[in-house]
């Protein structure tokens, strides 16, 4: 499907467009992600309906914008936030020539990498609802809809919305860079595992982590890290501590909440013992999803540690 040729189109006809390719139907959630009562619930709305005054990037784009909706594509929003951080390979991901202020005609693209190229996937603007919240990912702003218009892109190319219910943090990695992906086993970790994640950050790679499974996906232990669940790396550090130095690692919860509560974390006394410029250039102290931690406790809550580049 040709973007632009489509959208004028649209626009020469006063048409909002509607994707045959990835209606606006139950066929594009996917059979089984819901219960068949639910199912028939879903109700589509393009987003001037849902705000009045709605954009598709304010302010800029961050992981903060994201909030993971009913399904479970967690693996792809941890390596959506990491992409945020990384801008060159962003603007591939999400071209800058559309919006709702101009030449809306209820179409957008979104570029994906898929085995060996660039693809470009285009989808109308209509995203389902159920019960008055959103299905998919939601906006952190409720009229920026950058997140949830780029997940319905990355739905359409994996065949569904279900096809997101479940997947690798690896491979949505590769999807928004056409990079390189390495996995490190926690449980086995390079003994310079420190200086590797140092080294990603000041390379500006695009870093994530899963936790494992024990029982059931998605339990929240009780220093508040999830079972099953996949989280942005977003920055690691040295910082001077005591009488030494400290490694700690910076991590985001694609939920938009939910934090770890032991050392380092938000309110942990360890950031009494930082010297004030550091405490302030690090610590946000918001129930936003994110927090540090040493990496001595990464690596006992965490199973695998994925970094992902342009080269190797």
């Amino acid at each position: 499907q040709d973007f632009n040729h489509l959208r004028a189109l649209c626009l020469s006809q006063g048409l909002l467009f509607e994707d045959a390719t990835f209606p606006a139907h139950i066929s594009s959630i996917g059979p089984n992600l819901l219960p068949e009562d639910k199912l028939r619930q879903i109700q589509w709305r393009r987003p001037p309906e849902l705000q009045r005054n709605p954009y598709l990037i304010l302010d800029g784009v961050s992981r903060f914008d994201i909030m993971q909706g009913e399904i479970g594509d967690c693996w792809m929003l941890a390596a959506l936030g990491s992409l945020t951080l990384q801008k060159r390979f962003l603007e591939n991901v999400l071209p800058k020539d559309q919006g709702f202020q101009d030449d809306y005609a209820g179409i957008f693209h979104f570029r994906f990498w898929q085995y060996g190229d660039w693809v470009d996937v285009v989808i109308d603007d209509q995203l389902p609802i159920l019960n008055g919240r959103y299905l998919s990912v939601h906006p952190r702003t409720s009229n920026e809809f950058w997140p949830s218009l780029l997940e319905k892109a990355y739905a359409k190319l994996r065949g569904s919305y279900q096809n997101l219910h479940g997947g690798y943090l690896s491979d949505a990695l590769v999807d928004f860079t056409g990079g390189v992906q390495v996995q490190f086993s926690l449980k086995e970790p390079p003994p310079d595992l420190k200086e590797i994640l140092k080294a990603a950050d000041k390379s500006k790679c695009l870093m994530g982590c899963s936790t494992s499974v024990q029982v059931r996906r998605n339990i929240t232990l009780r220093n508040g890290i999830v079972q099953g669940h996949a989280y942005t790396v977003t920055g690691a550090v040295k910082i001077p501590y005591k009488n030494g130095w400290k490694h700690i690692i910076r991590i985001w919860n694609p939920w938009g909440h939910g934090e770890w509560k032991g050392p380092w974390s938000d309110n942990s006394p360890q950031w009494n013992h930082v010297e004030p410029k550091f405490r302030e250039a690090l610590l946000r102290n918001k129930d936003d999803g994110e927090f540090w931690m040493s990496c001595e406790n990464f690596q006992e809550q965490f199973s695998w540690l994925y970094i992902c580049n342009s080269t190797p």
